[in-house]
Protein backbone atom coordinates (compact mmCIF):
# COMPACT_ATOMS: atom_id res chain seq x y z
CA UNK A 1 0.00 0.00 0.00
CA UNK A 2 2.73 2.42 0.79
CA UNK A 3 4.66 1.71 -2.57
CA UNK A 4 1.89 2.47 -4.46
CA UNK A 5 0.96 5.55 -2.98
CA UNK A 6 2.25 7.88 -5.79
CA UNK A 7 -0.04 6.26 -8.04
CA UNK A 8 -2.97 7.89 -5.69
CA UNK A 9 -1.60 10.65 -5.18
CA UNK A 10 -1.43 11.63 -9.22
CA UNK A 11 -5.08 10.80 -9.88
CA UNK A 12 -5.17 14.21 -7.50
CA UNK A 13 -2.73 15.90 -9.33
CA UNK A 14 -5.13 18.93 -9.78
CA UNK A 15 -5.19 19.57 -6.13
CA UNK A 16 -1.67 21.07 -4.84
CA UNK A 17 0.24 19.86 -2.35
CA UNK A 18 -1.46 21.81 0.93
CA UNK A 19 -4.36 21.48 -0.06
CA UNK A 20 -3.84 17.64 -0.40
CA UNK A 21 -1.86 17.34 2.92
CA UNK A 22 -4.95 19.24 4.76
CA UNK A 23 -7.51 16.97 2.97
CA UNK A 24 -5.51 13.63 3.79
CA UNK A 25 -5.24 14.88 7.45
CA UNK A 26 -9.06 16.13 7.80
CA UNK A 27 -10.28 12.75 6.71
CA UNK A 28 -7.67 10.55 8.28
CA UNK A 29 -9.25 11.50 12.08
CA UNK A 30 -13.30 10.16 10.95
CA UNK A 31 -11.29 7.18 10.01
CA UNK A 32 -9.10 6.75 12.87
CA UNK A 33 -12.44 7.26 15.00
CA UNK A 34 -14.97 4.94 12.74
CA UNK A 35 -11.76 2.40 13.23
CA UNK A 36 -11.65 2.93 17.30
CA UNK A 37 -15.68 2.52 17.04
CA UNK A 38 -15.61 -0.84 15.44
CA UNK A 39 -12.96 -2.48 17.81
CA UNK A 40 -14.44 -0.62 21.14
CA UNK A 41 -10.71 0.90 21.81
CA UNK A 42 -11.58 3.92 24.30
CA UNK A 43 -10.23 3.47 27.45
CA UNK A 44 -6.37 4.74 26.29
CA UNK A 45 -7.42 8.67 25.49
CA UNK A 46 -8.17 9.89 29.10
CA UNK A 47 -4.72 8.36 30.98
CA UNK A 48 -3.08 9.78 28.05
CA UNK A 49 -4.75 13.11 28.44
CA UNK A 50 -3.38 13.07 32.29
CA UNK A 51 0.20 12.83 31.07
CA UNK A 52 1.34 15.78 29.69
CA UNK A 53 5.33 14.71 28.37
CA UNK A 54 3.02 11.62 26.36
CA UNK A 55 0.72 14.52 24.66
CA UNK A 56 4.43 16.78 23.97
CA UNK A 57 5.67 12.96 22.59
CA UNK A 58 2.33 12.68 20.06
CA UNK A 59 2.54 16.46 19.29
CA UNK A 60 6.13 15.77 17.86
CA UNK A 61 5.19 12.76 16.06
CA UNK A 62 2.04 14.39 14.48
CA UNK A 63 4.31 17.45 13.60
CA UNK A 64 7.08 14.94 12.33
CA UNK A 65 4.79 12.67 10.38
CA UNK A 66 2.99 15.83 8.66
CA UNK A 67 6.46 16.94 7.38
CA UNK A 68 6.81 13.09 5.81
CA UNK A 69 3.54 13.42 4.22
CA UNK A 70 3.96 17.07 2.64
CA UNK A 71 7.55 16.40 1.24
CA UNK A 72 6.25 12.96 -0.27
CA UNK A 73 3.06 14.02 -1.99
CA UNK A 74 4.73 17.27 -2.79
CA UNK A 75 7.57 14.95 -4.52
CA UNK A 76 5.15 13.21 -6.45
CA UNK A 77 3.14 15.75 -8.17
CA UNK A 78 6.94 17.31 -9.08
CA UNK A 79 8.35 14.45 -10.38
CA UNK A 80 10.65 13.47 -7.69
CA UNK A 81 9.53 9.70 -7.34
CA UNK A 82 12.84 7.98 -7.58
CA UNK A 83 14.14 10.78 -5.34
CA UNK A 84 11.55 9.99 -2.87
CA UNK A 85 11.89 5.98 -3.04
CA UNK A 86 16.01 6.48 -2.47
CA UNK A 87 14.60 8.66 1.24
CA UNK A 88 12.41 5.36 2.16
CA UNK A 89 15.68 3.32 1.25
CA UNK A 90 18.00 5.13 3.35
CA UNK A 91 15.32 4.77 6.32
CA UNK A 92 16.89 1.66 8.05
CA UNK A 93 20.15 3.07 7.43
CA UNK A 94 19.35 6.07 9.50
CA UNK A 95 17.60 4.45 11.97
CA UNK A 96 20.01 2.58 12.58
CA UNK A 97 22.21 5.61 13.00
CA UNK A 98 19.41 7.07 15.24
CA UNK A 99 19.60 4.16 18.08
CA UNK A 100 23.33 4.98 18.32
CA UNK A 101 23.30 8.75 18.54
CA UNK A 102 20.16 8.83 20.73
CA UNK A 103 19.36 5.68 22.33
CA UNK A 104 23.27 4.68 23.01
CA UNK A 105 22.92 1.44 20.84
CA UNK A 106 25.94 -0.66 19.97
CA UNK A 107 26.52 -2.18 16.25
CA UNK A 108 27.71 -4.43 14.77
CA UNK A 109 30.57 -4.57 12.24
CA UNK A 110 28.19 -4.92 9.68
CA UNK A 111 25.82 -2.73 10.57
CA UNK A 112 28.70 -0.22 11.23
CA UNK A 113 29.66 -0.93 7.59
CA UNK A 114 26.26 -0.88 5.76
CA UNK A 115 25.91 2.98 7.90
CA UNK A 116 28.81 3.94 6.20
CA UNK A 117 28.47 2.49 2.37
CA UNK A 118 24.98 4.33 2.84
CA UNK A 119 26.85 7.88 3.90
CA UNK A 120 29.13 7.14 0.91
CA UNK A 121 25.85 6.87 -1.18
CA UNK A 122 24.37 10.25 -0.03
CA UNK A 123 28.08 12.03 -0.59
CA UNK A 124 28.40 10.45 -3.91
CA UNK A 125 25.02 11.89 -5.44
CA UNK A 126 25.69 14.96 -3.82
CA UNK A 127 29.07 15.36 -5.82
CA UNK A 128 27.12 14.05 -8.85
CA UNK A 129 24.49 16.69 -8.92
CA UNK A 130 26.10 19.50 -7.31
CA UNK A 131 23.01 19.28 -4.55
CA UNK A 132 22.41 17.24 -1.21
CA UNK A 133 19.52 14.94 -2.13
CA UNK A 134 17.27 17.01 0.47
CA UNK A 135 14.35 15.35 -0.32
CA UNK A 136 15.64 11.57 0.10
CA UNK A 137 17.00 13.03 3.30
CA UNK A 138 14.07 15.03 5.02
CA UNK A 139 11.79 11.67 3.99
CA UNK A 140 14.46 9.49 5.72
CA UNK A 141 15.06 12.16 8.92
CA UNK A 142 11.43 12.57 9.75
CA UNK A 143 9.99 9.20 9.32
CA UNK A 144 13.14 7.99 11.14
CA UNK A 145 12.65 10.15 13.70
CA UNK A 146 9.06 9.62 13.94
CA UNK A 147 9.70 6.13 14.55
CA UNK A 148 11.93 6.96 17.40
CA UNK A 149 9.07 9.18 18.85
CA UNK A 150 6.70 6.71 18.71
CA UNK A 151 8.99 4.14 19.78
CA UNK A 152 8.61 6.07 23.45
CA UNK A 153 4.41 6.84 23.38
CA UNK A 154 3.54 3.53 24.49
CA UNK A 155 0.92 3.85 22.03
CA UNK A 156 -0.17 1.08 19.46
CA UNK A 157 -0.69 1.58 15.69
CA UNK A 158 -4.47 2.46 15.93
CA UNK A 159 -3.94 4.19 19.10
CA UNK A 160 -0.99 6.20 17.70
CA UNK A 161 -2.53 7.13 14.29
CA UNK A 162 -5.61 8.25 16.13
CA UNK A 163 -3.98 10.72 18.29
CA UNK A 164 -1.79 11.99 15.97
CA UNK A 165 -4.62 12.54 13.60
CA UNK A 166 -6.57 14.28 16.72
CA UNK A 167 -3.37 17.14 16.80
CA UNK A 168 -3.21 17.31 13.18
CA UNK A 169 -7.01 17.90 12.71
CA UNK A 170 -7.88 21.75 14.07
CA UNK A 171 -5.11 23.01 11.64
CA UNK A 172 -6.06 21.15 8.42
CA UNK A 173 -10.22 22.05 9.00
CA UNK A 174 -9.52 25.43 9.28
CA UNK A 175 -7.02 25.61 6.34
CA UNK A 176 -9.83 23.59 4.39
CA UNK A 177 -12.49 25.70 5.01
CA UNK A 178 -10.79 29.03 3.95
CA UNK A 179 -9.76 27.89 1.05
CA UNK A 180 -12.95 26.82 0.18
CA UNK A 181 -14.63 30.41 1.67
CA UNK A 182 -12.08 31.86 -0.95
CA UNK A 183 -13.33 29.68 -3.89
CA UNK A 184 -9.89 28.30 -4.44
CA UNK A 185 -10.08 24.74 -3.04
CA UNK A 186 -10.70 21.99 -5.25
CA UNK A 187 -13.19 20.05 -3.53
CA UNK A 188 -16.31 20.94 -5.20
CA UNK A 189 -14.96 22.25 -8.47
CA UNK A 190 -13.65 18.86 -9.57
CA UNK A 191 -16.73 16.45 -9.60
CA UNK A 192 -18.19 13.83 -7.03
CA UNK A 193 -15.41 11.49 -8.26
CA UNK A 194 -12.58 14.12 -7.05
CA UNK A 195 -14.24 14.48 -3.81
CA UNK A 196 -14.62 11.12 -2.97
CA UNK A 197 -10.60 10.29 -3.79
CA UNK A 198 -9.89 13.37 -1.36
CA UNK A 199 -12.30 11.71 1.44
CA UNK A 200 -10.89 8.27 0.72
CA UNK A 201 -6.82 9.92 1.86
CA UNK A 202 -7.97 9.21 4.95
CA UNK A 203 -8.67 5.56 4.71
CA UNK A 204 -5.09 5.38 2.29
CA UNK A 205 -3.69 6.72 4.83
CA UNK A 206 -4.74 4.63 7.85
CA UNK A 207 -4.67 1.20 6.53
CA UNK A 208 -1.07 0.94 6.27
CA UNK A 209 0.04 2.57 9.14
CA UNK A 210 -2.24 0.03 11.11
CA UNK A 211 -1.53 -3.06 9.03
CA UNK A 212 1.83 -2.11 10.33
CA UNK A 213 1.35 -2.15 13.43
CA UNK A 214 -0.38 -5.00 13.50
CA UNK A 215 2.47 -6.74 11.42
CA UNK A 216 4.78 -5.61 14.05
CA UNK A 217 2.85 -7.69 16.90
CA UNK A 218 3.10 -10.92 15.10
CA UNK A 219 5.33 -10.98 12.27
CA UNK A 220 9.58 -11.77 13.51
CA UNK A 221 11.52 -8.19 13.48
CA UNK A 222 14.11 -9.34 11.05
CA UNK A 223 11.44 -10.29 8.60
CA UNK A 224 9.67 -6.82 9.31
CA UNK A 225 12.88 -5.05 8.38
CA UNK A 226 12.95 -6.60 4.99
CA UNK A 227 9.43 -6.37 4.10
CA UNK A 228 10.21 -2.64 4.80
CA UNK A 229 11.74 -2.62 1.79
CA UNK A 230 8.96 -3.37 -0.65
CA UNK A 231 7.35 -0.04 -0.51
CA UNK A 232 10.56 2.03 -2.13
CA UNK A 233 10.87 -0.65 -4.61
CA UNK A 234 7.36 -0.05 -5.89
CA UNK A 235 8.09 3.67 -5.62
CA UNK A 236 11.20 3.01 -7.84
CA UNK A 237 9.77 1.04 -10.31
CA UNK A 238 6.72 3.64 -10.69
CA UNK A 239 9.20 5.93 -10.79
CA UNK A 240 11.14 4.67 -13.54
CA UNK A 241 8.28 3.20 -15.53
CA UNK A 242 5.14 5.07 -14.73
CA UNK A 243 6.00 8.31 -14.06
CA UNK A 244 8.94 8.16 -16.68
CA UNK A 245 11.69 9.89 -14.70
CA UNK A 246 15.53 10.27 -15.50
CA UNK A 247 17.95 7.69 -14.18
CA UNK A 248 21.00 8.84 -15.16
CA UNK A 249 24.74 6.80 -14.55
CA UNK A 250 25.27 9.32 -11.01
CA UNK A 251 21.93 8.00 -9.43
CA UNK A 252 22.13 4.84 -9.97
CA UNK A 253 25.64 4.86 -8.67
CA UNK A 254 23.93 6.52 -5.54
CA UNK A 255 20.99 3.97 -5.82
CA UNK A 256 23.51 0.80 -5.92
CA UNK A 257 25.33 2.21 -3.10
CA UNK A 258 22.36 2.07 -0.62
CA UNK A 259 21.03 -0.87 -2.28
CA UNK A 260 24.70 -2.71 -1.20
CA UNK A 261 24.47 -1.68 1.69
CA UNK A 262 20.97 -2.95 2.32
CA UNK A 263 22.20 -6.03 1.30
CA UNK A 264 24.90 -5.97 4.05
CA UNK A 265 21.99 -5.27 6.68
CA UNK A 266 19.68 -8.07 5.68
CA UNK A 267 22.60 -10.20 5.59
CA UNK A 268 23.74 -9.64 9.05
CA UNK A 269 19.89 -9.35 10.85
CA UNK A 270 19.43 -13.16 9.17
CA UNK A 271 22.75 -14.39 10.33
CA UNK A 272 22.29 -12.50 13.93
CA UNK A 273 18.67 -14.14 13.98
CA UNK A 274 19.92 -17.66 13.38
CA UNK A 275 22.43 -16.98 16.08
CA UNK A 276 19.65 -16.11 18.80
CA UNK A 277 18.00 -19.39 17.69
CA UNK A 278 20.45 -21.40 18.54
CA UNK A 279 21.10 -19.77 21.44
CA UNK A 280 17.47 -20.08 22.57
CA UNK A 281 17.65 -23.65 21.66
CA UNK A 282 21.05 -24.42 23.80
CA UNK A 283 19.08 -23.58 26.61
CA UNK A 284 15.96 -25.21 26.00
CA UNK A 285 16.01 -29.22 27.19
CA UNK A 286 14.30 -31.82 25.46
CA UNK A 287 13.56 -30.07 22.30
CA UNK A 288 14.52 -31.49 18.99
CA UNK A 289 16.68 -29.27 16.70
CA UNK A 290 15.90 -27.95 13.23
CA UNK A 291 18.16 -28.46 9.98
CA UNK A 292 19.82 -25.53 10.71
CA UNK A 293 20.80 -26.28 14.09
CA UNK A 294 17.79 -24.62 15.48
CA UNK A 295 15.51 -26.29 17.96
CA UNK A 296 12.33 -27.56 16.10
CA UNK A 297 9.23 -24.65 16.44
CA UNK A 298 6.70 -25.94 19.37
CA UNK A 299 3.36 -27.23 17.07
CA UNK A 300 1.30 -24.43 16.07
CA UNK A 301 4.03 -21.71 16.92
CA UNK A 302 6.85 -20.33 13.58
CA UNK A 303 9.61 -19.35 15.27
CA UNK A 304 9.95 -15.87 16.00
CA UNK A 305 6.15 -15.34 17.18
Amino acid sequence: MWGLLPLYWDLLDSTGPVELLAHRVVWSLPTALLLLAVVRDWGWIRPLLRQPKRLALVAASATLITVNWYVFIWSVAEGHVLEASLGYFINPLLTIALGVLVLRERLRRAQWAAVAIGGLAVVVMSVAYGQVPWISLILSVSFGTYGLVKKTTGLDGLQGFSADSAFQFLPALVFVLVLGARGDGTFTAEGPGHALLLVSSGLATALPLIFFGAAAMRVPLSMIGMMQYIAPVCMFLLGLLVFDEEMPPERWAGFLLVWVALTVLTWDALRQARVNRRTVAARVPGRPAGRDGAAAPAEGRPVGS
